[in-house]
């Protein structure tokens, strides 16, 4: 793989632009973390009452769906937000996950699983009380992703 960086000093926005003869592992790969990168700078506008907060991308446990709006959970805080989920689903970072039909989460936080084979399993996530349930379907796609990010680790 080549890495190329040309300078222009007519751009007023850095740009990346990916090559490639088809999209591999390896390339979703380097997607994903340039989505990353890019995304932790990144505030999310939510509120409270009439308040609007700007809160770092990061800062955020989960989106859930409650009382026909979106709620976005940190530590100790509940806000809402005026995006749907399948339009956050769209422009979150890869670290977030859809884990059943009504809640994403950010695999960042996670700190434990408690697998349950006939019901939704549920995740607890570091420093809180707070917690989420995962659905049946959603739950190996939840765990393959944190072996990948498990292996990125070690490396």
């Amino acid at each position: 793989m080549k890495i190329n960086i040309e300078f222009d000093t007519n751009l007023t926005e850095n740009e990346i632009t990916i090559r490639c003869a088809s999209i591999d592992s390896e390339v979703q790969k380097i997607q994903e973390t340039l989505s990353s990168i890019i995304s932790s700078a990144r505030r999310f506008i939510c509120y409270q009452n009439e308040t609007e907060y700007y809160l770092p991308i990061e800062n955020i446990l989960f989106f859930e769906t409650a009382d026909g709006g979106i709620r976005a959970h940190t530590k100790d805080q509940v806000f809402q937000t005026k995006m749907k989920l399948y339009e956050l689903e769209e422009t979150l970072p890869g670290y977030f996950m859809r884990v059943s039909k009504s809640t994403i989460l950010n695999t960042e936080h996670i700190f434990s699983i408690t697998r349950n084979l006939t019901a939704s399993s549920v995740v607890e996530f570091n420093g809180t009380h707070k917690q989420v349930y995962v659905s049946r379907y959603y739950y190996k796609p939840l765990k393959f992703k944190l072996e990948e990010k498990r292996k990125d680790y070690e490396k």
